[in-house]
């Protein structure tokens, strides 16, 4: 994961200040030179770098700051405050105009994942309610536009091509049709070149100048460190560019270039994309991706893909099966389908405070074969069997273990954990007759008794 590295690091250095108590100005600037070994190990621009430490150590050393009760808490904050800074506090929205249809270009080098985010992108604002139409304008690499359709599809959203027609042809025709469909975004996915050439950047000048743009969307690799923000200098002295695209941030990469693009090319980071499915996709807030940076989580975005993919009216269903002592095994593979949907343990993790700094790449992938060990267990019962778990007989047990490429044992761990579930929501009463200390004990709390205490790594994965 993007990061990864520097979280741990900076997450060190914040633990030697709070060990020290009161911190004196040689604390705060040892501090500092750590800071800086790991934003330049995480590939932050040397420039960047020595900008961002010279300002939060003038802002660390302050007197306000070493007489506090609190010194290295203030620290912490003024380095969050400075991340925020240096990726950008503006508004990360698209330049949508006051009328017509919302033109967006997307450009980059090839290979830096333009098709799928264009795919992404559009999918954003179909789901806000939009009529977006994607446009194949990149003719030349093989199967880009039927990687597109294919993407288009699975979005659910239209694409407008003419097959190897001249590219320019292919915007004004386009435009022509969105103004005639009612299409409300334009989002054009233009071609890229392994290395910025003329005659690419030609065309795209073509295409801006017959599209009027409201945004230029450069679509930039995480994982090509520095040099993602080389290329979003020659893009912007180009074209112009409006906004950036970080893709692939979800990789093993050290994530320097969303630390440095801002203050290199002065254009903000508007979305990044954290994986291959379509909504692995995410506006960019600097404040909440500073927060997950500090290890301090991303709550707020876990709301919202939550609300985005979890169904309100099934979510009522399920409380109200819960509440009346009516939740069965149907109902838990119904809900670990819902939590799939947020994204991988990984990353829905790494958005809770203080849980995801200590969770190991090993701790995720045997986290993600619990879930899919419980889930290949419930979907080899019968209709019968989920419903009324207690009839699961040994020899119940055996096929359902042989369908679902589990032993015995692991048949044995799910239905004993299921039963202590269902016992304690009776117990506490989970549903909404909640009282006194009883009501003290939340869902989620439940739900993590069972995973501590439900036999190791069997437990339900939630």
């Amino acid at each position: 994961m993007a990061f990864e590295g520097l979280s741990d690091k900076l997450g060190g250095v914040f633990k030697r200040l709070r060990s020290r108590g009161r911190l004196t100005e040689s604390d705060v600037k040892e501090a500092m030179r750590e800071v800086k070994l790991a934003l330049i190990e995480a590939d932050v621009s040397y420039k960047v770098t020595k900008d961002f430490v010279n300002k939060v150590t003038q802002r660390a050393i302050g007197e306000d700051v070493l007489k506090s009760l609190t010194p290295a808490q203030q620290v912490i904050k003024i380095v969050n405050e400075e991340l925020i800074a240096l990726m950008g506090s503006g508004d990360p929205r698209i330049n949508i105009p006051s009328k017509g249809a919302c033109i967006i270009m997307m450009v980059g080098l090839q290979g830096s994942g333009k098709t799928t985010h264009a795919a992404k992108l559009a999918k954003h604002f179909r789901d806000q309610g939009k009529r977006p139409l994607l446009v194949a304008c990149d003719i030349y690499r093989p199967a880009a536009i039927e990687q597109l359709k294919i993407m288009g599809e699975k979005a659910n959203v239209p694409v407008f091509e003419m097959g190897q027609a001249d590219p320019r042809e292919i915007t004004k025709k386009a435009l022509a049709n969105a103004k005639d469909y009612g299409y409300d975004f334009v989002i054009i996915d233009t071609a890229g070149r392994l290395q910025i050439d003329e005659e690419l950047m030609q065309e795209l000048v073509d295409i801006k100048e017959i599209a009027q743009p409201s945004e230029i969307m450069l679509v930039v690799d995480a994982m090509t460190g520095q040099d993602a923000v080389n290329v979003a200098s020659a893009f912007d002295e180009k074209l112009g560019i409006d906004g950036v695209l970080i893709s692939k941030l979800d990789s093993d990469t050290r994530g320097g270039a969303a630390l440095s693009v801002l203050s290199v090319t002065g254009k903000p980071i508007k979305f990044v994309g954290m994986g291959e499915k379509l909504d692995e996709f995410e506006v960019f807030h600097p404040d909440r991706m500073a927060s997950r940076i500090l290890g301090m989580g991303d709550v707020l975005t876990l709301i919202e893909k939550a609300q985005q993919t979890i169904d309100e009216d099934d979510a009522k269903k399920l409380a109200n099966k819960m509440q009346s002592e009516g939740f069965d095994l149907n109902d838990l593979l119904s809900q670990m389908k819902q939590i799939n949907k947020l994204g991988s343990m990984r990353s829905v993790l790494n958005m809770l405070p203080g849980v995801g700094s200590k969770l190991t790449d090993a701790d995720a992938e045997a986290g993600e074969k619990a879930l899919k060990k419980t889930e290949a267990i419930i979907n080899s019962m019968t209709k019968a069997e989920r419903k009324k778990p207690s009839i699961i007989d040994p020899k119940r047990k055996r096929r359902i273990a042989a369908g679902s490429g589990t032993e015995v044992s692991d048949v044995n761990r799910l239905l004993k954990q299921f039963e202590q579930m269902q016992k304690m929501m009776k117990q506490f009463g989970i549903g909404g007759n909640l009282h006194g200390k009883k009501a003290k004990m939340s869902r989620a709390a439940l739900l993590r008794s069972l995973n501590n205490g439900g036999g190791g790594n069997g437990g339900f994965p939630m």
